[in-house]
């Protein structure tokens, strides 16, 4: 049975983004059909780690929750990036938004019809068959957070250790609770290497009463990338591709 798995933050730079596009680039690697859409329809990027520039598509989330095109039409065969580390059953699809300034407006001002993304997520998973479905949502609390968590079979909510995070997060996993979201997992991002991880992940699940998947270290690996790939297939054996499996395992179940 097919999984929707969402990705969420109460902030922005969490480094959501690169974590979704690395776990469903991970879970793709293992065999498995993987679909990733793009809701952060205001401020939208994940596209940028595979490549994707306002040229390279056709069309976009956006087009399809204006009734300009179908949902399928907006979703990218991007399995390429996976190259040898793919197996024959691994495939990725990539449901972007647009980065075009005009579109980004048009949301802004005149905002779009959430009621079709439900839809158009399960439609995705029949048509493309997909395994999993992951999508990077945008941070806060908005009507397509909410609509994401209804849906969702797993939950990941990435924060970093941070107070401001911290209270943020806090909202995001009583709202989970109350949409009884099935299974929810934290992701602390950005650790420095000087922190007690152990204690650190002590404190949080503390704090939530809910389980820590995995504590992510600051990489400057990460960063001299520069968002230029997906980390865990050009760093495979990195430390923080091996803790990207951990949590991908614990998503999938």
């Amino acid at each position: 049975m097919s999984k929707i798995i969402s990705i969420h933050s109460f902030r922005g730079g969490t480094g959501k983004s690169n974590t979704t596009a690395n776990l469903a680039a991970t879970v793709a690697r293992w065999g498995h059909r993987v679909g990733i859409v793009d809701t952060d329809i205001q401020s939208p990027g994940i596209h940028v780690l595979f490549g994707f520039d306002d040229k390279s598509m056709t069309h976009s989330l956006n087009d399809y929750l204006w009734g300009k095109c179908t949902i399928e039409d907006t979703a990218y065969d991007v399995s390429s990036v996976l190259r040898e580390a793919q197996t024959p059953k691994s495939k990725i699809y990539l449901i972007p938004s647009s980065i075009k300034a005009g579109d980004i407006t048009k949301v802004l001002r005149e905002g779009v019809d959430f009621g079709l993304l439900s839809d158009g997520f399960y439609e995705l998973i029949e048509e493309l068959q997909l395994d999993y479905l992951f999508i990077d949502t945008h941070p806060g609390i908005n009507e397509e957070t909410l609509l994401s968590l209804t849906i969702s079979d797993v939950l990941l909510v990435v924060l970093r250790p941070d107070r401001q995070d911290f209270q943020g997060t806090a909202v995001t996993v009583e709202v989970a609770r109350k949409l009884a979201v099935p299974k929810m997992f934290l992701i602390v991002n950005k650790a420095l290497q000087s922190f007690d991880f152990d204690a650190l992940k002590v404190e949080v699940e503390k704090t939530y009463k809910a389980p820590v998947a995995a504590i992510l270290p600051h990489s400057e690996d990460m960063i001299q990338l520069a968002s230029s790939g997906i980390f865990c297939l050009n760093y495979p054996k990195h430390p923080l591709s091996q803790q990207i499996e951990t949590i991908a395992q614990l998503a999938i179940g």
